[in-house]
């Protein structure tokens, strides 16, 4: 999919990056697992054909426990395309999320693990990834300029170095990229800042829309970390950062890069385990009121997903020690899909989906707002079913009037 004009920007952003005197230049790439290759071989996944089905009658046809597997995004740490595709059918989940230890020698070898994750060609699950170059970096033959290279270059650069590492994306089967990284700082000892494509909240806006323009069409798009790290200290992996920022104050700053993404289309929005005190004591991702503020503030209107809900149980407080329990409350505060990578097992996920179903019977999980979030990532999924390998449409766009 890599076009001559996207190798041709590829060479101007490589002089941009050079350009730049106060740029690191030794960002850790993370290395791909070197776990056995496959040796059991899923049948070739057939091409998928276009279909019209809309995602309210797909959801509709659903049962109760296949709606509930349809929100949640797992994984599992292997290299072997039978376990993958057993993973997946047997679950019924709605997403994959490849890490490194997904990661194979090349990309010929991850084309056939990506296609082994698809059991139902017409409804294929959401394939994720996390490249946004640089320091998080799943793919070792992504040769484009990290996002700490990009923070004092033109927008430009940053819009062709997306572009090109979308074709990546995508030429390996993955449809979706997390990406863009929407938080702002310019403390240099905050764990967010090599990762940030801005250190004010107008620079960052600026590169982050051009990252979101760079990557229409080839995959869909994620901002994250909702609503934002650089304005609470501190590492989400192992903690729950909290800041006492003013709603008012983060509107005027930390908000802007996320409203410019969305406003340039970007289909998903990761909500971060961020306690905004001011807002709510809650973690953003658990929090109902950030949600409303996204999509009635900001104009979301594509699907939200929990960053790893495992980080929540890494952080040692008590109330989030139980996944299941941190999923249910996700989706009931807004999230259309949660994410389980840390600690996941292959019976991680069927649990979470245990979990939703047993919910929503129980009133607990109000049927309503799981068939919403169904249908926001049915939308996204028979999307890619319709483009095969064509360009995939902006699903968060206006229709013409």
């Amino acid at each position: 999919m890599t076009s001559a004009p996207r190798l041709a920007l590829f060479a101007a952003v490589v002089a941009l990056a050079a350009m730049c005197t106060s740029c690191a230049s030794g960002a850790e790439v993370q290395q791909p697992s070197h776990s056995s290759t496959a040796e059991v071989q899923p049948e070739p996944t057939p091409t998928p054909t276009p279909t019209s089905e809309p995602a309210e009658a797909a959801v509709e046809a659903m049962s109760l426990r296949e709606r509930a597997a349809s929100v949640v995004m797992g994984h599992i740490p292997t290299t072997d395309a039978g376990a993958l595709h057993a993973y997946m059918e047997t679950s019924g989940i709605g997403g994959f999320l490849l890490m490194g230890a997904n990661i194979p020698a090349d990309e010929a070898a991850l084309q056939t693990i990506t296609a082994a994750l698809t059991v139902d060609p017409a409804r294929p699950p959401l394939v994720a990834i996390d490249q946004e170059g640089g320091d998080v970096s799943r793919l070792p033959w992504d040769p484009f300029p990290a996002p700490l290279d990009l923070q004092q270059a033109d927008p430009s650069a940053a819009e062709a170095a997306f572009a090109g590492r979308a074709d990546l994306v995508r030429e390996a089967g993955i449809p979706v990229n997390f990406g863009i990284v929407a938080d702002v700082t310019a403390d240099p000892g905050s764990f967010i800042h090599r990762r940030v494509l801005g250190t004010t909240p107008d620079a960052a806006s600026a590169r982050v829309a051009a990252a979101v323009r760079g990557e229409e069409g080839t995959v869909f798009s994620t901002l994250k970390h909702f609503p934002g790290h650089g304005a609470a200290p501190g590492d989400s992996h192992t903690a729950i950062p909290s800041t006492a920022l003013p709603l008012d104050q983060w509107r005027a700053a930390d908000a802007l890069p996320f409203e410019a993404g969305i406003d340039a289309g970007a289909e998903l929005l990761m909500f971060g385990h961020l306690a905004y005190t001011a807002v709510d004591p809650a973690p953003a991702s658990l929090s109902p009121e950030w949600h409303r503020i996204a999509r009635e503030e900001l104009g979301f209107g594509g699907v939200s997903i929990t960053d790893d809900l495992g980080m929540l149980q890494g952080s040692g407080q008590a109330p989030y020690a139980d996944p299941v329990a941190n999923a249910v409350a996700a989706l009931a505060a807004g999230n259309d899909m949660v994410l389980t990578v840390v600690y996941s097992t292959p019976e991680t996920a069927p649990r979470i989906v245990d979990g939703i179903v047993a919910a929503v019977e129980s009133g607990v999980l109000p049927a309503d707002r799981l068939d919403e979030a169904a249908v926001r990532v049915m939308e996204l999924r028979l999307a890619v079913a319709e483009a095969g390998a064509g360009d995939l449409p902006c699903t968060t766009c206006a229709p013409a009037e």
